[in-house]
């Protein structure tokens, strides 16, 4: 049974049923609905979402994650920029926030196909803000060239946990080390590009593992951190450990910005683009 800080108070569907069926129209996904997101009709509901590029099947297999998983994905939509570019544009919206699955199946990883959908937003909406959730791409470097040659204005790429629970949480493909050389590359090639990360906590981890964590990313440079409650989406994920109190985020929130964050969201809701234009003008203004 669920604590009563993990409930939902329904948002209005009017928007959120106009959204999903304009989405589905066009042939777009968002992460929100392939990974059972728990804001999806609060985002949906006041007009914003979270695009997901490159199809709806992953070629990873983490643990926690409910995305459709395949060791090929879906043939990637040669169209998709510029159908996101239209419907940012129609949406009017200021911040606009692409994902994508692996695709260790492409040569590049997807890295041309998420520089051309930031090249067409930008084109069509030159006042959009771009946030980017992006893979590691396998660490490679000129996958990350490409990303930062095309500016956009976050990078985002989640640690996800700490370092002792990192191999037994997510793929083997992927690594506690590699994720932080992804974030400490992206600041080098472009250091006026803000990188942010994510932790989902309630896995397992300690409050010392947390704030190790905070320091790694930290000296990685970067510059936005999510924290939120591990929630699992269903019976075929990993199990909860531990349902984390919303005074521990606000703890665990002080600590981050003491490591030197320039913005921390907090709280069992917290997912990595949640609020992200609001958070995003904080870091800003400051």
């Amino acid at each position: 049974m669920l604590p009563e800080w993990l409930s939902i108070k329904p948002a209005s569907t009017e928007k959120y049923a106009a959204i999903k069926q304009t989405m589905s129209s066009v042939g777009l996904n968002t992460v929100c609905t392939e990974a059972h997101c728990p804001n999806a009709a609060e985002c949906w509901s006041s007009g914003t979402a979270t695009f997901m590029i490159l199809g709806n099947t992953c070629t990873r297999g983490c643990r926690f994650c409910a995305i459709k998983k395949s060791s090929a994905g879906a043939t990637i939509d040669a169209r998709e920029p510029e159908k996101l570019a239209k419907i940012i544009q129609e949406w009017k919206l200021k911040y606009a926030v692409l994902t994508s699955v692996c695709r260790d199946d492409l040569e590049d990883q997807g890295a041309g196909h998420f520089a051309d959908c930031i090249r067409e937003i930008k084109k069509a909406s030159p006042g959009t803000i771009v946030e980017l959730l992006i893979p590691d791409f396998g660490g490679g470097v000129s996958c990350l060239q490409q990303i930062v040659d095309a500016r956009p204005d976050v990078i985002g790429h989640n640690l996800e946990t700490v370092e002792r629970l990192s191999p037994s949480v997510r793929d083997g493909r992927a690594s506690y080390s590699q994720s932080l050389n992804v974030l400490k590359t992206c600041k080098t090639l472009n250091e006026r590009i803000y990188t942010k990360s994510a932790l989902m906590l309630g896995m397992g981890e300690s409050e010392a593992e947390v704030l190790a964590a905070f320091s790694d990313l930290r000296n990685a440079g970067v510059d936005f951190l999510a924290i939120g409650q591990y929630l699992r989406p269903s019976s075929k994920q990993m199990a909860v450990s531990e349902y984390i109190v919303p005074e521990r985020f606000e703890h665990l929130k002080e600590k981050a910005l003491e490591a030197g964050f320039l913005y921390v969201a907090a709280g069992p809701f917290v997912r990595s683009s949640y609020n992200a234009a609001k958070y995003f003008a904080m870091a800003k203004n400051k």
